[in-house]
């Protein structure tokens, strides 16, 4: 007997149908065979099913299956068809008398017939969705997750026992209750908040700038001016997460496996630090099984690299495509798997090895050569790449040791209304071209969208003679000063917009 039920695999963050087909033949000797290229995990399935239908009560038939994974060409990976197979084999043997070709059926089971959690179910009911299937089946814990799809109605299932029951319609499976982001959203808890911030206020205004345009940013200084202290407060001041967002980062978590448990959905943006030993695969992503990396992971959010120029010259120079395109393509001998990376890169470097250069009150004890070595770690197409750059120096003593109540500083959330009045008028704008934030933009739409009145044209050839500006840095002052424009609720960009956009950028004498 012949018996088919559907199932999906993912393949980079979207997921393709899979049917899985079980056949029992009257004839032959007893075998369990799985075929359409499955993985070690696929393979093992056989043992976990036996196990699971057995401890569940049912008969295991002794006699020849054959499982079919199809398409047969896609490489099967990960436990999430041991349900569907266990089901494919009840329904086989004519133990359960059912229809699911209306369903869409994942889980990895225990021996003892238990759902376990599994990843990747976020795409798996997406796919549910997109494909009009009725219902979806997963593990218990992971019905949460899956509930966050529309228009779908999710099941779930704790025991392989209880599934048969349902089919056989002695004991019904309630589905889960529909989540709502709005649900969802809450008010996030921050490390730090801006009024911890004493003194640096050009710095938090290009930190206002990059959080409402979603502009990178290289941070500049000695040891102990805050750079860290800045960056650590930056998610304090970044924009509500839109729906759209949030699905798009919770995809990446939830097939990596990094959803925090008992979580459905992403609804603060992410904010990724790695160390600067960090491996190349590590920040762009790969591996035999292409897996997303730490930009990956901060899609939508913040990626923190501090002390930049350690990082090895190879890793920093794996970002440019990233950084330019917000996407990083993984190619391997099997095939290209693309992830989303529009991330909010935060740089912080010493000016030097000992990071006083430059400083007025303390002594640089590095020798000039030492110095330009350092420096040309980071190279000149990746400065090209980063839209503020920002020199933060030590904190003068007053500002230091102020008395507290001697002066009110000003909180994360005053700025962050700010900056979500400015991120509203500017995805409302973009909304045609299906982006969020100005750093977005391209060529074109800079042109078509960003107009520029004579004064701005003449302050922008003066800049282009004095600054040696490159044609990528030329849109991203426009860019900048179109955010900038948000910031002050203004429709149209004027010279002050763009006197201030100049002031973060590159310096001549930098490196």
């Amino acid at each position: 007997m012949l018996a088919k039920v559907f199932s999906g695999a993912t393949v980079g963050l979207n997921s393709v149908l899979v049917t899985v087909e079980v056949d029992i033949a009257a004839q032959g000797f007893p075998a369990f065979t799985i075929v359409g290229l499955p993985d070690k995990a696929v393979e093992e399935a056989k043992e976990r099913v036996r196990s699971a239908i057995k401890n569940s009560g049912a008969d295991f038939p002794v006699k020849r299956i054959t499982v079919n994974l199809a398409p047969a060409d896609l490489p099967k990976e990960g436990p999430q068809y041991d349900l569907p197979i266990a089901l494919g084999v009840l329904i086989a043997s004519g133990q359960l008398d059912c229809e699911v070709a209306s369903a869409l059926v994942i889980g990895e089971l225990s021996l003892d017939g238990t759902l376990r959690h599994t990843n990747g179910i976020l795409p798996l009911a997406l796919l549910a969705q997109s494909s009009d299937f009725n219902a979806c089946f997963v593990p218990e814990v992971d019905a949460k997750e899956a509930a966050v799809v529309s228009n779908l109605r999710v099941y779930p299932v704790n025991k392989l026992v209880s599934l048969f029951h349902h089919f056989a319609k002695t004991a019904e499976i309630k589905p889960h209750a529909p989540t709502k982001f709005s649900d969802l959203a809450v008010t996030a808890s921050y490390e730090f908040d801006f009024a911890d911030v004493r003194g640096q206020e050009q710095a938090k205004r290009a930190f206002e700038v990059a959080a409402a345009g979603g502009h990178n940013l290289l941070l500049k200084g000695p040891p102990g001016a805050g750079k860290t202290m800045l960056s650590r407060a930056l998610p304090s001041i970044m924009p509500d997460f839109t729906e759209a967002e949030a699905l798009e980062t919770t995809k990446i978590y939830s097939i990596t496996g990094n959803l925090p448990p008992g979580s459905s959905l992403i609804t603060s943006r992410p904010f990724r630090s790695p160390h600067h030993t960090t491996s190349r695969i590590g920040l762009i992503g790969g591996g035999s099984r292409p897996l997303p990396g730490e930009i990956s992971l901060a899609h939508r959010g913040i990626l923190f690299l501090d002390e930049f120029p350690e990082f090895p010259r190879s890793v920093l120079e794996a970002l440019r495509q990233p950084i330019e395109n917000g996407m990083v393509t993984i190619s391997r001998a099997a095939g290209a798997i693309t992830y989303p990376a529009k991330f909010l890169l935060v740089a912080a470097a010493n000016p030097c090895p000992c990071g006083n250069y430059g400083e007025p009150t303390k002594k640089c004890s590095c020798m000039p050569g030492a110095i330009l070595r350092y420096q040309k770690r980071i190279s000149g197409p990746i400065l090209d790449r980063i839209d503020l750059h920002l020199d933060v120096p030590a904190v003068p003593t007053d500002k230091l040791v102020e008395v507290e109540a001697s002066r009110t500083r000003e909180t994360s959330a005053a700025v962050k209304k700010r900056v979500n009045a400015a991120r509203n008028l500017s995805s409302t704008r973009l909304s045609l071209y299906g982006l969020f934030m100005n750093a977005e933009m391209s060529t074109r739409q800079v042109q078509e969208l960003c107009f520029l009145s004579t004064a701005c044209y003449q302050l922008m050839q003066q800049a282009v003679e004095k600054l040696h500006l490159s044609a990528r840095s030329y849109y991203k002052i426009i860019k900048i000063s179109r955010t900038i424009a948000d910031l002050g609720h203004s429709k149209e960009i004027t010279s002050e917009h763009i006197a201030e956009a100049l002031q973060f950028r590159q310096k001549i004498n930098d490196v």
